[in-house]
């Protein structure tokens, strides 16, 4: 029997998103899922209580209230569905935290961990009974306490910088790190320390024509790097024919794409450019994300000894 994998990516913090990738083995009949990085989330939502025992946000452009307790969890799943953190907080204490970048961190960093953790209790309660495997690789925007939780997962494995069997004869090596972006965000790197990382990696590969290569960072030019391209002030640049785009994928991972030429490159990142690409005789893939809307798009793929069987690009 070929083994199936459920691989996707840049859920960033949704809540939905999440539980649909846990419920891939069954809708897919998956026994492998893969999260290629990127599953924390970019924003806090407060919530002000107000002196009728109701509660008001700002969620996405509108003004939200609450007038109960029902209410309140509805409008913090909502929040949550959509990758931001809900946190209920007096008027007095949020002036006190916007005043304060170090309680805006502490309470930021407090917030997407929790949620991190939770995330790992429900795929430890709903995977411990079934036969699959799980990958769930930190990306760049991802903070670095997030591995410690990952790495005490009874089911879960962190696969970046290393090399996992996919089955009895596939290797897969990952890599969560990215080429620098104008964010700065915790795992970035220059090309060349990149290319030094996946070469140290792909020496350890036994069959690099069954192998499986596992970045966040697509390769540069290859279609699946497409972004749209930013003035100095990291503003998109209009044309006449809409957003101009560039691409915005390492070079170094083309370069060991082209030069290892494994079975497949699983890859993430740039949000937009979902779809597939070969390299020589490398399959090449990248879901994309809509992480807000609570879409989750991925692929389904069938490993056998020979190569990939069969793929297809899903969304629920």
């Amino acid at each position: 029997m070929p083994t199936r994998i459920f691989f996707t990516c840049d859920l960033h913090g949704s809540e939905r998103c999440f539980r649909k990738f846990v419920d891939a083995s069954n809708r897919y009949k998956a026994n492998v899922l893969m999260i290629n990085g990127d599953i924390t989330g970019k924003a806090i939502v407060p919530i002000l209580p107000t002196s009728k025992g109701q509660y008001v946000a700002d969620f996405l452009g509108d003004t939200e209230k609450a007038k109960n307790d029902t209410e309140l969890a509805d409008l913090e799943k909502r929040i949550a569905n959509v990758g931001y953190y809900p946190v209920v907080i007096p008027e007095s204490e949020l002036r006190e935290v916007r005043a304060s970048f170090e309680r805006q961190r502490e309470l930021f960093s407090k917030l997407v961990l929790e949620r991190v953790q939770n995330w790992v209790d429900i795929a430890e309660k709903k995977l411990a009974r079934e036969d699959v495997k799980c990958f769930i690789m930190p990306g760049n925007d991802d903070m670095w306490e997030v591995d410690d939780i990952i790495s005490a997962s009874t089911v879960i494995v962190n696969p970046s910088e290393r090399v996992v069997d996919l089955d009895a004869d596939h290797e897969m090596i990952s890599l969560g790190y990215v080429n620098p972006t104008p964010w700065k965000t915790p795992r970035e790197s220059s090309e060349e320390d990149l290319w030094k990382r996946i070469a140290q990696l792909a020496s350890k590969i036994r069959a690099m024509d069954r192998a499986v290569f596992n970045f966040h960072t697509p390769p540069f030019n290859s279609r699946l790097d497409s972004a749209p391209k930013l003035d100095q002030k990291l503003r998109p640049v209009p044309s006449l024919a809409g957003i101009l785009t560039a691409p915005a994928g390492s070079t170094a991972v083309r370069k060991a794409v082209e030069h290892y030429q494994p079975m497949i490159g699983l890859f993430g990142h740039i949000h937009e450019s979902g779809g597939e690409a070969n390299i020589g005789r490398t399959l090449c893939l990248n879901p994309g994300s809509e992480y807000s809307t609570g879409l989750l798009r991925g692929f389904v793929i069938d490993l056998e000894r020979g190569g990939a069987v069969r793929h297809f690009r899903v969304e629920a």
